[in-house]
């Protein structure tokens, strides 16, 4: 008996996670400066337009197509794994004047306007203020002592558009870093086990620093809709996206 009222409630919870209704790939946000308009792409890709700036966000080409795309003219990179750091990607989309934000890796494999930013450096870039924050995993491993993303050495970004305040967390776990996220408008949270996080974390995290919208990237439908079912009883708003 008790079997069999544990097989219920999952598959009403099963079922109350798939009616969570999925919102167009490209989502738009009012700023100061005129709207902002961001796309999820597909794994950890993204396109942000905003105040006729272009930027992609670790363009990955087996994740979409990027020939025919506008061209960039930012690309930002937030780790040098070959699904972030894609140079097919982003040989579709350069043109001569693009301006690359990047890990100390990453700028080693990238040539022209590069800034390289570690953990904690400021930047600014077609008018949008750009801060790197740390992104790592604390406990999933490779091997034994050797994380998935060590800590230190990727990127995630807040990025600061007239006042509006965009969270791209980059790969990583939920770590206690988060917690020091101050008016963050929209955060874009991965959850992909095992080198991210699973639903529960990404809803942890988000509790840490309370962002007004959670868009949860990087991972399959199922598991933005089980996000957004943690956080439905919160002042968090979650939009579960398709890519295109």
């Amino acid at each position: 008996m008790y079997m069999l009222l544990v097989a219920l409630f999952t598959c009403i919870f099963l079922l109350i996670i798939g009616s969570q209704p999925a919102q167009a790939a490209t989502q738009e946000f009012p700023t100061d400066s005129g709207p902002l308009r961001l796309t999820l792409l597909g794994h950890g890709s993204v396109l942000i337009e905003w105040h006729q700036q272009v930027i992609y966000v670790d363009p990955y080409a087996k994740a979409t197509s990027f020939a025919g795309r506008p061209k960039a003219n930012q690309v930002w990179i937030t780790h040098a794994h070959f699904d972030h750091l894609d140079l097919t990607a982003i040989g579709d989309i350069a043109a001569s004047s693009t301006m690359y934000i990047c890990d100390a890796d990453s700028a080693k494999q990238l040539s022209g306007s590069v800034t390289s930013l570690h953990n904690g450096d400021e930047t600014e870039a077609g008018g949008i203020k750009i801060s790197a924050v740390p992104a790592y995993n604390r406990v999933r491993e490779r091997a034994p002592g050797l994380k998935f993303h060590p800590e230190g050495t990727g990127n995630g970004y807040v990025a600061d558009f007239g006042g509006f305040r965009l969270y791209i967390a980059g790969d990583t776990e939920a770590i206690p870093e988060m917690s020091r996220l101050k008016d963050i408008d929209v955060a874009l949270l991965p959850v992909m086990l095992p080198y991210t996080m699973s639903p529960e974390e990404a809803a942890q995290a988000a509790r840490s620093f309370q962002p007004k919208i959670v868009l949860p990237y990087h991972c399959t439908k199922r598991d933005a809709q089980q996000t957004a079912q943690l956080l439905a009883n919160t002042a968090i708003e979650v939009r579960v996206v398709i890519p295109v």
